[in-house]
């Protein structure tokens, strides 16, 4: 290999030219935003899992990986159940190791200096109950979640001594910078907003002065870091809300500490705010790279680099952004949690081979369940700690017959085939990706369309032999004689025995994803989970007057709770919503329905059943009697979404 071997260069030269900041060199303009996972002890301590989960993000390629929400003022800036407390005694012990993990990955390490401010005391959207004592904000306040305190001066005092300090801490522990949050709804945006804060001293009143608070808490890091140690600093472009500021505002802040900071990461919106936290965290509803234009306005009024957010993870945009000047770095946090490697491939030139993220919130939500972090399309997401170890080799190459080419079978059949075993991919259908044809048809579904664009291509690279229009039957089985078998078969939408089932006017939900053109303009769907919910908003879109029937009091049950709260506005907005509610029959004027004991009709020129799906067991189990090693994975399994497809496949292709 020359000395200019690397086709991303070409492709990207923006992206990929080095950038200086401070005192250090960045090899590329991608950051690797802050994120912080609950992969933390009890006592606020990092664990291997998480050093781990930073380290592989370094090796992905990445110019800086930043460790996110460290908390520098423990005893009332506790925003989330378990966080790192830099002012705890043995915190350096695991700080030190993380660092050089980066480090040795090949990437600089950044750390987020954080203070919740009043939801150090109150239950935030991170946590299930309060993590502090008492809520300490700019202002009293009586809030549904419990009472604020107004902080009081000598307070203010120590928790900028608390940046100082926490800054100190991380330099000497070997990151390479600090990233002080100033955004999305903490201590910093409570102070700067002015209808939270109601104070009269020099604190509170015009915006310098509410902005004094971050100003010397700034002063305090510079003055433990010395004049050249990189400075980032985390705000809001627009808090769109009334409760803070508007763009202008924040421009004003943002040339108030500009001679105070290195780099300028523009984000927007409130972390804590329900219906904002999908566009601070930009679902698939908004384009990517929806809140670029804010750092496109400041980099016109400050005079230190900006790094702009919003769900980006195409090399392509990215260097556009760069090119023509909205922004000088971009910083990418969940396109990296579903693809650690996505700077590394755009570098070699292989980004047709980048891991979309769903935006599906998957990993938001597995932290609020199991404080541990997940991704719907990567399988070792959170797991690197185990991925790090070397796997046995297989002791012997084998025939392996995948039966099922949607995304749990593709993602065996990649696996095993990269494992070093002969695979033959087996599909009863025209085509490979199965369900994820249907998921991926709506407006807002392209990431899904990718996903199995990524999956299709794989399969061919790792050499699996893929037969269509072909069913796995017991015969075939017998006359192939596999030495392990993949079950992928997926599973088969439910149609139950309402009376009028079989009228022409009802469409099960894959076809009518697929084929909307064949629904009339008033569409009744029975069901309100994931599948119907989804379909209401497509169809909506479309024209088409919509109505959801759920006989559960709740919408989209069984989706993450973040997502589940963004959609369930997104379905209100796109139908009329009937919970509660049976169907007793199908008739020629649309569906005759059952609520509190009452019956009425809702009226439909068509009727879309997405009542869920049944694994086909019987099925399953005649295929598995065949063969002595076997392996069921996806919806034949259990019925589930993405992630239980991608990860039961990769495991079980990984015991091979």
């Amino acid at each position: 290999m020359g000395a200019k071997s690397c086709r991303g260069k070409e492709l990207y030269p923006n992206l990929f030219s080095p950038i200086r900041i401070g005192n250090i060199r960045l090899k590329n303009r991608i950051i690797a935003a802050p994120t912080s996972p609950s992969m933390i002890t009890t006592e606020g301590f990092f664990t291997p899992e998480m050093r781990a989960y930073l380290e592989e993000k370094a090796k992905g390629g990445a110019a800086v990986v930043t460790y996110g929400e460290a908390i520098v003022h423990s005893k009332t800036g506790k925003s989330h159940n378990k966080q790192v407390e830099l002012d705890r005694f043995g915190v350096r012990q695991e700080m030190a190791p993380v660092a050089r993990d980066i480090h040795n990955a090949g990437a600089y390490a950044n750390i987020q200096l954080s203070h919740g401010g009043k939801y150090g005391g109150l239950a935030s959207v991170g946590g299930e109950h309060t993590a502090c004592e008492a809520a300490y904000g700019p202002s009293h306040e009586i809030t549904p979640m419990g009472e604020v305190f107004e902080m009081p001066n000598e307070m203010i005092y120590e928790i900028i001594e608390s940046y100082g300090k926490a800054a100190k801490l991380c330099k000497d522990c070997g990151f390479d910078m600090v990233q002080v949050h100033a955004a999305h709804g903490w201590l910093f945006s409570q102070f700067l907003s002015p209808k939270m804060n109601q104070r009269t001293d020099e604190f509170g009143g015009s915006l310098e002065n509410r902005a004094r608070f971050l100003m010397l808490a700034l002063d305090e890091v510079r003055k433990a870091v010395g004049p050249r140690f990189p400075i980032e600093i985390r705000i809001s472009g627009d808090d769109m809300t009334d409760m803070g500021m508007n763009m202008e505002e924040c421009i004003e802040v943002a040339k108030l500490v500009d001679d105070k900071v290195d780099l300028f990461n523009v984000s927007c919106g409130n972390h804590e705010d329900p219906d904002m936290f999908c566009r601070t965290h930009p679902y698939a509803f908004y384009p990517r790279g929806v809140n670029v234009y804010l750092a496109a306005e400041f980099k016109k009024h400050v005079t230190k680099p900006v790094a702009c957010v919003g769900s980006l993870n195409d090399p392509a945009q990215m260097e556009e952004i760069i090119a023509s000047g909205q922004a000088d770095i971009v910083e990418i946090a969940r396109g990296l949690l579903a693809d650690p490697y996505l700077p590394k491939k755009a570098l070699e030139g292989r980004a047709d081979d980048i891991t979309p993220c769903l935006r599906c919130y998957e990993c938001f939500g597995e932290g609020t369940k199991s404080e541990t972090v997940k991704c719907a399309v990567n399988p070792t997401m959170g797991q690197q700690l185990t991925e790090k170890y070397l796997r046995k080799e297989p002791e012997r190459k084998k025939q392996v017959l995948v039966a099922g080419g949607g995304p749990a079978g593709m993602e065996a059949a990649i696996v095993a085939a990269r494992r070093g075993h002969e695979v033959t991919l087996v599909e009863k259908t025209e085509k490979l990706g199965g369900n994820l044809h249907p998921a991926g048809a709506a407006y807002f579904k392209e990431d899904i369309a990718k996903l199995r664009i990524v999956l299709e291509k794989r399969v061919r690279e790792a050499g699996v032999k893929v037969i269509l229009n072909t069913e796995v039957t017991p015969e075939y089985i017998r006359e192939n004689n596999p030495d392990a078998l993949f079950i992928a078969i997926g599973a088969s939408e439910l149609r139950p025995p309402i009376k009028g089932i079989d009228s022409p006017k009802v469409v099960m939900a894959c076809d009518a994803e697929l084929n909307p053109g064949q629904l009339g303009e008033k569409v009744a769907i029975m069901g309100g989970g994931f599948v119907g919910g989804e379909a209401a908003i497509s169809f909506h879109h479309e024209g088409r007057t919509c109505s959801v029937i759920e006989m559960k009091s709740v919408l989209v049950e069984e989706v993450n709770n973040f997502y589940r709260g963004a959609l369930t506005h997104k379905i209100e907005d796109s139908a009329d919503i009937y919970l509660n509610t049976k169907v007793k029959e199908i008739v020629p004027e649309g569906v005759l329905c059952e609520r509190d004991q009452k019956e009425f009709l809702i009226e439909a020129d068509s009727v879309v059943c997405a009542l869920g799906f049944r694994a086909p067991y019987e099925q399953v189990d005649q295929l598995a009697e065949l063969v002595d090693e076997y392996y069921i994975v996806g919806d034949c399994n259990n019925v589930g979404q993405i992630y239980q497809a991608m990860n039961t496949a990769y495991y079980a292709a990984m015991r091979l």
